[in-house]
Formats: structure tokens, C-alpha cells, sequence
């Protein structure tokens, strides 16, 4: 006789993980984005110029890259699945959002820092706040694509469970891809 766990119990663990998962590569394509800036706001650190760096624009590239992605993932959850149809109306919302506070300020402000000689001084203010609401933007942008994601697959899994119990629960989540079926060596193979 095995030891086996219950699945449903494993269900939540599971949901979990993968939620944890999420996060982690979330904040990790925010921080891949935003090294550069990093880079380039220590060498201005080290040369004594720190404050330059919320007078040039490179916190509004930033913030555009930053909201290119979070429309990306917004329209990523979108085309996922066609069943999440019914959600265009806020996912639309949401991606005109983006465009409205983040994406089209960020290159108004590219365009006037480059384009002026004399940078006003609420740009200091501007851009890291536009920063941080992209960032928000972004993750909840991640977040929304995971769940309306795993909504509909459990949508098509739990849809009617009386009529269609499963007797096996061990691929209780999302279905597996074939194997990949590589050729064999062979002893007289000539790349060797």
C-alpha cells in the first residue's frame, strides 16, 4: 500500500508556488530592465553628478520599456486563451491605461529633455513617479495575465465536476507536451 498525499490538498500548494514563481520572474525582468539605468546613475554617482540623472530622460526610457512590456502581457493574456473573450473590455482598459499615465508622458518627456536646452525642474518629481507607477503597471499587468491564464484553464477543468469526476488525479494541472523525440548516435557518425 502507498503513501499517497491527497491532490487537492496539493492543489493549493501548487497554486502557490507557481504565484511565487510569477513574482520572482516578474521582479527579475524589472530589475534586467532597469540594470543599465543602474549602471549609468553610478558612473554619474561617481563623478559627482548624481542630480543630472532626474534631469535626462533616462528614467522615462525606462518607463516606456517598462510599459511596452506591461501592454505586451496585457495582450499576452488576452490571446492566451479564447475563452477569456469576456475579459477584453478591462484587459482594452487596462492597456489604454498604460498608454494614457505611463507610455505616452514617458516620450513626451524623451522628446522635450532632448529637444530643450533648459530641463524645468518638476521633471525631477515627474519621471521617478512615473517610474514607480510603471513598475505598478507592469507587475499587476503579470499579475492579471497569470490569473485570467490559469482562470480559464480551471474554467475548462472544473467546469460541471458532478457529471465529470476525474479518477486520476495525478496531472491535476495544465496538460504535458509530447516528449521530444530525438535521433539515437550512431557509432559511425562522422561529427564526432
Amino acid at each position: 500500500m502507498t503513501n499517497r498525499k491527497n491532490p487537492m490538498s496539493e492543489l493549493p500548494e501548487r497554486r502557490e508556488h507557481h504565484s511565487l514563481s510569477m513574482m520572482y520572474g516578474t521582479y527579475a525582468d524589472i530589475l534586467f530592465v532597469l540594470f543599465p539605468f543602474l549602471i549609468i546613475g553610478m558612473q554619474r554617482l561617481w563623478e559627482g553628478r548624481l542630480y543630472e540623472t532626474l534631469l535626462r530622460p533616462d528614467l522615462s526610457i525606462a518607463a516606456a520599456i517598462l510599459a511596452g512590456l506591461a501592454i505586451g502581457k496585457f495582450v499576452l493574456g488576452l490571446v492566451t486563451n479564447r475563452e477569456l473573450g469576456r475579459y477584453k473590455e478591462r484587459i482594452v482598459f487596462f492597456i489604454a491605461l498604460t498608454l494614457f499615465v505611463v507610455l505616452g508622458p514617458a516620450i513626451i518627456l524623451i522628446l522635450s529633455i532632448l529637444g530643450s536646452a533648459d530641463v524645468p525642474g518638476f521633471v525631477t518629481f515627474v519621471q521617478p513617479i512615473l517610474l514607480i507607477i510603471a513598475i505598478s503597471l507592469y507587475t499587476t499587468a503579470v499579475s492579471i495575465s497569470n490569473i485570467l491564464t490559469r482562470f480559464g484553464m480551471e474554467d475548462g477543468t472544473t467546469a460541471n465536476p458532478e457529471t465529470s469526476p476525474r479518477p486520476d488525479y495525478s496531472d491535476m494541472s495544465e496538460p504535458r507536451p509530447a516528449p521530444l523525440d530525438l535521433p539515437r548516435r550512431t557509432g559511425n557518425d562522422p561529427t564526432v
